[in-house]
């Protein structure tokens, strides 16, 4: 049987993205991440989307159903504007909520920002997909999947990205492992 790669599945979620008014950097900075951070090999499908409820939650299932994104990070959309409806439509789909991973990251970002108490990030199981709603912006992205870390780059409040490996085991994704010195992923010690 031929091993089967993990599966990641990128949005980001801008109206002005979507419909080339900028260039979007989320994706760019999540995908160099991922290379960066990964031991192992993986597969990516990417879309950037214009912030509507009913495009967001048709990409979520077309990527955890049809494509079988075992892992799919959203960016974008999690404010509290009128057009910020990423969690919204993340919660349409969900099965399980994964409470635990807003709240860190909103941990984490409160440490830079005191705006970040107004991020509405969620995280969700739909089938055997993780679904995480990041922030949209690049240094926050990568400040929430890493977490803070003193200046000599040992890490004081552990990133999201420290809980996904284990995670993915338990809803039956290919393993995955992370570089500790970028982010060092826990897993319970085999009895």
């Amino acid at each position: 049987m031929e091993k089967r790669f993990i599966k990641i599945g990128l949005i980001s979620i801008s109206d002005r993205a979507s419909s080339g008014e900028y260039l979007d950097k989320g994706l760019p900075e999540l995908k160099n991440w991922l290379k960066q951070s990964l031991m192992e090999p993986f597969n990516i499908e990417e879309i950037i989307i214009p912030d509507e409820i009913k495009v967001i939650k048709n990409t979520l299932i077309e990527l955890s159903d049809k494509k079988k994104c075992d892992l799919i990070l959203t960016t974008g959309g999690t404010g509290p504007s009128e057009r910020d409806v990423t969690p919204e439509a993340t919660l349409i789909v969900a099965d399980k909520v994964m409470p635990g991973f807003g709240e860190q990251m909103r941990q984490i970002s409160l440490n830079f920002v005191p705006t970040a108490i107004l991020s509405r990030q969620v995280a969700v199981i739909r089938n055997s997909s993780l679904i995480v709603n990041l922030p949209g912006q690049p240094k926050a992205i990568v400040q929430t999947l890493e977490g803070l870390k003193d200046n000599e780059g040992n890490t004081i409040v552990p990133g999201i990205f420290a809980a996904i490996p284990y995670c993915l085991d338990l809803i039956g994704a290919p393993y995955i492992d992370t570089k500790k010195e970028i982010v060092n992923s826990f897993r319970p010690k085999k009895k």
